[in-house]
């Protein structure tokens, strides 16, 4: 009998794989396609927030020049920034799977039995795996874990472009985090939800543009966003030269918590580990995956072990009383930031970018406290100008359940 399984073989799939693996635990994957078959999604991290110096091997590219743009401002944000190079971090993760003896299996799961000692996972066609514990890491739908059911989740969707241009639609050797500035648009269309341009210059005359939307009920359609990013190369005078990929993305910001008190666990999407703020996951799978690791082998280690004593252990490292509060405050400043139209998001950022830059960062690494989080969100609301103020206020009106939530520290 395995130890573990882990249901997934994404980016974090991966990395909860090898890192309980590490621990000295029996680990077996389970997925539905193999875990070589390439990743289609880029995926970008600051390089700070790397857990360890050999994973600067798996980025793709660096960029020391990262910035913002709102209205009239460009502001540069003096922290550097990095794209994975998914061939390089996926042969990196499989290596580490494979040097502390992950085994990988083909199969749907479909369906999960928690016994006395250990659970067991029937796939599609039939098989049965057992293990100590499973750790569901399918994705934001997840096979096996069970989360309350909601209408309104809000979703990041984004259109965008790997290819040649006839001029560079960026700076060269730039990386921009966001470009809100929505010249291009009409009146009437700059008061429609507000999307932005995240793009980078990949070199030897390469550059990837892509249209966003941070979140919106529903998702904003792609085929908008497509519209929305061409419009803003054309006013730029820039014509598409030569495709190389197509990205499209739509997934979760604020799915709800899965149940926390059931015989197994989740990580990565199916965990809800999307930081609302940004939509980014890897980086944060990456750098709790060692934490949450530890935690079940102590507690799969305890002679009277079973699959929800060793959940509850994996359930309380990575969410624990205070990740609760802080979530639930993150929660709030992205339903905030959904009330806002073109011009207030600009002035918005344009005023978080001013704060202390270990705010910022902290913000959008959460690294911050819970009490540091509160105090960085009530120094954005005294500093606010009248029309973001107002925005702020009204959220606070229709979020108090969340502000609630988190002042218990519920989930």
């Amino acid at each position: 009998m395995h130890d573990v399984l882990v249901v997934g073989a994404g980016p974090t799939g991966m990395a909860i794989a090898a890192a309980l693996s590490a621990t000295g635990l029996r680990v077996a994957g389970l997925a539905a396609a193999p875990p070589t078959k390439p990743w289609q999604n880029t995926y970008g991290v600051w390089l700070d927030e790397l857990p360890t110096p050999e994973l600067r091997d798996t980025l793709g590219h660096r960029w020391s020049d990262v910035v913002v743009c709102v209205g009239e401002r460009t502001i540069a944000l003096d922290r550097a920034y990095g794209l994975f190079d998914n061939p390089r971090l996926q042969q990196y993760l499989l290596d580490q799977c494979e040097r502390h003896g992950v085994t990988w299996s083909a199969g749907i799961a479909a369906r999960v039995e928690h016994q006395a000692t250990h659970s067991l996972v029937t796939t599609r066609d039939g098989r049965v795996v057992a293990a100590r514990l499973v750790v569901d890491a399918s994705g934001h739908s997840p096979a096996l874990l069970r989360r309350p059911a909601t209408s309104h989740v809000a979703r990041q969707a984004a259109y965008g472009i790997v290819g040649v241009f006839s001029a560079p639609p960026i700076q060269p050797n730039r990386m921009v985090l966001m470009d809100y500035r929505a010249d291009h648009l009409t009146a009437e269309e700059r008061r429609e939800p507000p999307t932005f341009l995240y793009a980078m210059d990949l070199g030897d005359g390469q550059f990837f543009v892509e249209e966003t939307s941070l979140a919106h009920v529903p998702g904003l359609p792609l085929t908008t966003l497509e519209q929305r990013l061409q419009r803003r190369l054309t006013a730029r005078g820039v014509t598409v030269q030569q495709v190389v990929h197509i990205e499209r993305c739509l997934f979760p910001m604020n799915n709800p918590l899965p149940y926390l008190d059931q015989p197994m666990i989740g990580f990565g999407g199916a965990a809800s580990m999307v930081h609302p703020p940004s939509g980014y996951m890897v980086g944060k799978a990456l750098r709790r995956a060692p934490e949450v690791a530890q935690a079940i082998a102590r507690a799969l280690g305890a002679a009277d072990a079973t699959p929800r004593s060793a959940a509850r252990a994996g359930w309380r490292a990575l969410w624990s009383p205070a990740r609760l509060r802080r979530r639930q405050l993150y929660l709030f400043g992205l339903a905030s930031l959904m009330r806002c139209d073109s011009a207030t998001i600009q002035e918005f950022f344009a005023l978080f970018f001013s704060l202390p830059r270990h705010e910022w960062m902290g913000y959008l690494s959460d690294t911050l406290s819970t009490v540091e989080l509160a105090r960085t969100m009530l120094r954005l609301f005294i500093r606010a100008p009248g029309n973001v103020r107002r925005t702020l206020m009204a959220a606070a009106g229709a979020e108090h359940a969340l502000l609630r939530r988190a002042a218990l520290g519920q989930a």
